[in-house]
């Protein structure tokens, strides 16, 4: 896993209002102080950990699809968002930083 800093692949490659994305095996960021935020950088490892199970496209496939279902259950993108079982799982998790010791394989499914 690699940390990259690239304020202009986020501001226009990525969702507006987002500081970072994982893209097996590089975690983006727009800051450099994103760097040392633990509890992010963690939030990025699950992602990356999510996508290595599912050879990343089957992730980015399963991701997109679950999005556009909870878009047109909830109406609303943000709640799409945070509603996704990949998101949900590594909010729940990112403030445990021994996680991913732990973390059974597949554990996103229990998010469903």
């Amino acid at each position: 896993m690699f940390i990259l800093v690239s304020p202009f692949f986020v501001r226009y490659f990525t969702p507006r209002n987002i500081s970072g994305i994982a893209l097996f095996p590089f975690i983006i960021v727009s800051e450099k102080k994103l760097k040392d935020d633990a509890t992010f950088i963690m939030h990025e490892k699950i992602h990356i950990r999510q996508q290595a199970e599912l050879l990343v496209i089957f992730f980015f496939l399963v991701y997109v699809t679950e999005f556009f279902i909870l878009l047109l259950k909830y109406k609303d993108t943000g709640l799409a968002y945070r509603n996704i079982s990949f998101e949900k799982e590594a909010y729940e998790n990112e403030s445990n930083y021994n996680y991913l010791k732990t973390r059974k394989l597949f554990s996103f499914i229990k998010y469903w």
